[in-house]
């Protein structure tokens, strides 16, 4: 296998820049680029040169050992001075080793997950945590990340062994030392797996708005005040305001953080009859974002009724409160009210945010859906008697292999190129 390099922190110019080396001849490399070779997790200064013996830099050199590094392999860093002309001299003297290359796209967290260091869901943690923007979604991926999911299916994943495991015994060995009726336990074992999938599987839809972030939309009927409400939300003109109604024609976006949740507050095309043709679509495409949102906060003018159905958990609030007094109230021109509406929004996504599971993805619902579906099958039979043992057991074999592939031991290899291209090149 090829030793591999790249640029672990960002581009361009700054006070240290880190250049990390994986492979069979990453100590070899820093033998021949310091002289010798740091104790193992031990930073040491270092001269730093290349292939002629002239000086680069002058630097820390760090080393971690085979199997107790971050890919499982040798590896080394360099934490160099970050100008570009450094940085440059330093990479280029590794391309011109033998056996080394540039590392590609998510290259060094690839062979983490070949090696055993990381199984896939603690990779989709590493990207999740790369990408996060938010507290809470800082704090999701990190407990992705430390192994949580992949542990629980491992633990789901041994209790099905085991139901199997007694199953096929009480069919192959029923004249030895077994117990006659194993359906007892095999009942408990699969219906506790059954439970804690079905747990996760139901905190998946909070969690993966966690990581996307929520979308909140703000419907009503034109020049009703919602582009003046989504400018004072983002404290910017995010949206063009007048007195003409239909200016809106496109949703208007604005990403937020609230309680450390990523929020975009959509504004939409008033909801009304028209005959304008590019109106009719902005109000089309209003119609549906607004289904789709997470919640809606509906604004109303005395006497008006929502032009959508109005669900458990939807905000409706009185319009242009500065022209009249109302207890529930806004008004994105004065700010009446404003934060009032930010607070009960928060505490609305908050409480949603408290339901997440450790499932983000959508292939970890495919996989759990596969795994319930098998376990319902197999409960079934085994209650219909020993008969059906021979079958029930086959049926829980096929949900120990949906938890196989949730933690990557199998059928994810074409996943794999798109999980990766998804990483940063030196990762």
């Amino acid at each position: 296998m090829d030793t591999i390099f790249a640029l672990a922190s960002a581009q361009g110019k700054a006070g240290v820049a880190i250049v990390r080396v994986s492979g069979p001849d990453a100590l070899g490399t820093v033998q021949a680029m310091c002289g010798s070779i740091p104790e193992f997790r031990r930073g040491s200064l270092r001269n730093i040169a290349d292939s002629d013996g002239t000086l680069i830099d002058r630097g820390l050199v760090l080393t971690f050992p085979k199997g107790a590094s971050f890919t499982g392999e040798d590896v080394a860093e360099f934490h160099l001075h970050g100008s570009r002309a450094v940085i440059a001299s330093v990479l280029r003297c590794l391309s011109n080793r033998p056996n080394h290359r540039l590392a590609e796209a998510g290259e060094f967290t690839r062979r983490a997950l070949e090696n055993g260091c990381l199984d896939l869901t603690e990779v989709e943690g590493l990207a999740d945590l790369i990408d996060a923007e938010t507290e809470a979604q800082r704090k999701q991926a990190l407990r992705v990340l430390s192994g949580e999911l992949g542990d629980r299916a491992n633990n789901w994943r041994l209790g099905l062994i085991r139901a199997a495991a007694l199953l096929e015994a009480s069919i192959d060995f029923a004249d030895e030392d077994v117990p006659e009726d194993v359906s007892d336990e095999v009942m408990t074992l699969v219906t506790d797996v059954r439970s804690g999938l079905v747990k996760d599987h139901r905190g998946m839809s909070a969690a993966e708005r966690i990581r996307d972030g929520f979308e909140v939309a703000i419907v009503g009927s034109p020049n009703v005040g919602k582009s003046t409400l989504l400018n004072a939300i983002a404290g910017r003109d995010a949206a063009i305001t007048s007195e003409i109604a239909g200016t809106t024609r496109d949703v208007v976006e604005v990403r937020m953080d609230l309680a450390g949740l990523a929020v975009t507050f959509l504004d939409t095309a008033g909801l009304r009859e028209t005959s304008d043709v590019i109106e009719n679509i902005g109000i089309q495409r209003a119609r549906d974002r607004a289904r789709t949102a997470d919640l809606r906060v509906f604004l109303l003018l005395p006497g008006e009724q929502p032009m959508l159905d109005v669900v458990e958990g939807d905000l409706v609030v009185a319009a242009k409160a500065d022209l009249a007094d109302h207890v529930n109230g806004v008004s994105g021109l004065t700010g009446l009210g404003v934060e009032q509406l930010l607070h009960s929004v928060t505490t609305a996504l908050v409480d949603r945010a408290g339901e997440a599971g450790l499932a983000t993805r959508e292939r970890h619902r495919v996989a759990m859906t596969r795994a319930i579906v098998s376990l319902d099958v197999a409960l079934e039979l085994v209650r219909t008697g020993q008969t059906q043992y021979d079958i029930a057991a086959e049926e829980i074999r096929s949900a120990i292999r949906a938890l196989e592939s949730l933690i990557g031991s199998v059928d994810v290899e074409n996943l794999l190129d798109e999980i990766f291209s998804s990483f940063c090149v030196g990762k």
